[in-house]
């Protein structure tokens, strides 16, 4: 594996979900991530934390955000964006609960890759304090910048398109 594979740093996090009565003919709950732990609590999973006004918070599990070189401009522009989020994935489950903790990501773009099932429950949620700075530690560390180069496009040369020979025998 090469090291830019590896991630530079392994940061454990607990997703905690909402879940509410919905207001509709075809579910009983809405299911949601509301909040980032800035680490792994030593609680079970979907373990309740509080109860009121129709709405339960559960702890449901944990994740780990990897954070890798190659990945060090995305994450000072989410850091940038005024309001640093991390992203968590709930994916359907067998069993007890209908969710189990998927991943949780602080790159924008891998965030927006795990809507692409449709079936999980993708959230940004508000970064904590103690998560941003580790990130920006590694950002300050790690990041490269990259000068970006566009390509130039070549121009078609129409003799050459013009005197291929034709598939099925025609000149």
């Amino acid at each position: 594996m090469s090291p830019a594979a590896l991630p530079l740093v392994c940061i454990p996090v607990g997703i905690v979900v909402e879940r509410y009565k919905a207001d509709s003919p075809w579910t009983d709950f809405v299911w949601r991530a509301v909040a980032v732990l800035p680490d792994e609590p030593d609680t079970k999973p979907w373990t309740v934390l509080r109860e009121e006004s129709g709405r339960t918070l559960f702890y449901a599990g944990s994740a780990t955000v990897d954070l890798y070189s190659s990945e060090t401009a995305r994450y000072r522009d989410n850091l940038a964006s005024g309001s640093p989020s991390i992203w968590t994935v709930l994916s359907p489950a067998e069993g007890a609960w209908p969710y189990s903790v998927a991943a949780a990501t602080v790159d924008p773009a891998e965030g927006e890759a795990f809507t692409e099932s449709g079936a999980n429950l993708v959230e940004a949620v508000p970064m904590p304090e103690a998560l941003r700075e580790q990130i920006e530690r590694v950002v300050a560390e790690h990041h490269v910048e990259r000068e970006f180069f566009k390509r130039k496009r070549r121009q078609a040369d129409p003799e050459a398109l013009a005197s291929r020979q034709q598939k099925g025998g025609h000149e």
